[in-house]
């Protein structure tokens, strides 16, 4: 339950706060990335981001709680507002989101309201760069903006984001007026390479040799986002989980062997097994080293690929199931807003949803009773 806030080389120690500090022989700096702001960290209070559960549920209640505000509003402006979702960043996280928030208006909650139209939501995708997926070929790049616009989302390419604020954002010469904008574009990693004093690479990352070790520290090793390993061709290897894994496997190899006294494996060589990416319902891409595929074959690939990828088999069947089942009826297994977002004032300074309701005209708060819910399902 400790926060590292720093490591000191030269004693073989982690700082952690508020409890002992931890001496070490061997360290593994597995710390990851988290997105950038481009140098703008305000506007971080105005999105939001998913790299974690935190942030997945909280993205949840942003989504059904916009519906729900707009379904108790009168003022066209505020519901065009409630109802505008902006995702920032083209990348996998990107396409994903925007694909999914226009499946789940125009399909899971069509039929859920009485005054709204949830069809009627606008799903915008910016993306800095000439296209999206900048990492596939632009074959598969372009089958998946195809496929974005088909399910409705406005995809805007070459277009930076030059401000974001309570209300919305700024988009190249455009203004929107948003009340859920999600973050998707640029990482940088942990400060790792600051707590040791070495060489980062642009996005923070520290540069680490082709053992995987950090250079000038042969016990400490980095491995995953928080780390900057070339490839064969001098290029960064990718931001991906299958490069995690790898590294991870391959140090834990190297260390077995330095306690066991056996020649160390050679240097670390990532294997591409190939890249997916999800769009929506039965609509993906697949990047294979011999093969691409489009459409439903990559979609199946890739629900296929996180099945395997789950903990257990008795984990495997339940999501199989709970696929199978939200393929055939459009359906999503749980609805539940575990919080109030700050949707409706965007003037509002709180983001305790109890003080703000209290604020809000014509709503009275509940006094907090008891603690937040224990147990979400997603």
């Amino acid at each position: 339950m400790g926060e590292v806030i720093g490591i000191d080389s030269q004693s073989q120690r982690v700082k952690i706060a508020a409890t002992a500090d931890l001496d070490y022989d061997f360290l593994i700096i597995a710390t990851g990335a988290a997105y950038s702001f481009f140098g703008h960290e305000e506007w971080r209070r105005y999105s939001r981001a998913i790299k974690s559960l935190e942030d997945a549920i909280a993205i949840r209640s942003s989504l059904l709680g916009a519906f729900e505000w707009a379904e108790s509003r009168t003022d066209p402006g505020e519901i065009g507002r409630l109802l505008t979702f902006v995702v920032v960043g083209g990348g996998p996280t990107g396409v994903e989101l925007a694909g999914n928030i226009a499946e789940l208006s125009r399909s899971t909650l069509a039929r859920d309201f009485r005054r709204i139209k949830p069809a009627m939501a606008r799903v915008i995708l910016f993306e800095a760069g000439p296209t999206l997926l900048s990492g596939f070929p632009p074959r598969l790049a372009a089958y998946a903006e195809a496929a974005l616009r088909s399910l409705g989302v406005e995809v805007h390419l070459g277009t930076a984001v030059t401000d974001v604020d309570a209300h919305g954002l700024t988009a190249g010469n455009q203004r929107i007026e948003a009340a859920n904008v999600f973050w998707a574009a640029g990482t940088a990693a942990r400060p790792a390479a600051r707590w040791l004093g070495v060489d980062a690479a642009g996005n923070g990352a520290v540069k680490v040799s082709p053992d995987c070790s950090v250079s000038g520290h042969g016990n400490i090793f980095a491995v995953g986002d928080v780390a900057s390993q070339p490839d064969a061709r001098g290029r960064p290897l990718p931001g991906l989980a299958a490069v995690a894994k790898q590294q991870g496997a391959y140090v834990g190899k190297l260390i077995a062997a330095t306690l066991q006294g056996r020649r160390p494996p050679p240097p670390f060589h990532y294997r591409d097994f190939g890249t997916l990416a999800v769009i929506g319902r039965s609509r993906a891409v697949a990047q294979l080293p011999h093969v691409w595929l489009t459409g439903t074959p990559a979609w199946l690939l890739w629900s296929l690929v996180h099945l395997l990828t789950l903990m257990d088999f008795r984990t495997r069947l339940a999501v199989y199931f709970n696929w199978t089942w939200s393929w055939l009826t459009y359906g999503r297994g749980a609805r539940l807003v575990t919080d109030l977002p700050r949707l409706l004032r965007p003037d509002m300074g709180e983001t305790n949803p109890t003080a703000a309701l209290a604020r809000t005209p014509g709503v009275r708060s509940q006094p907090e009773v008891g603690t937040r819910p224990a147990e979400v399902s997603s």
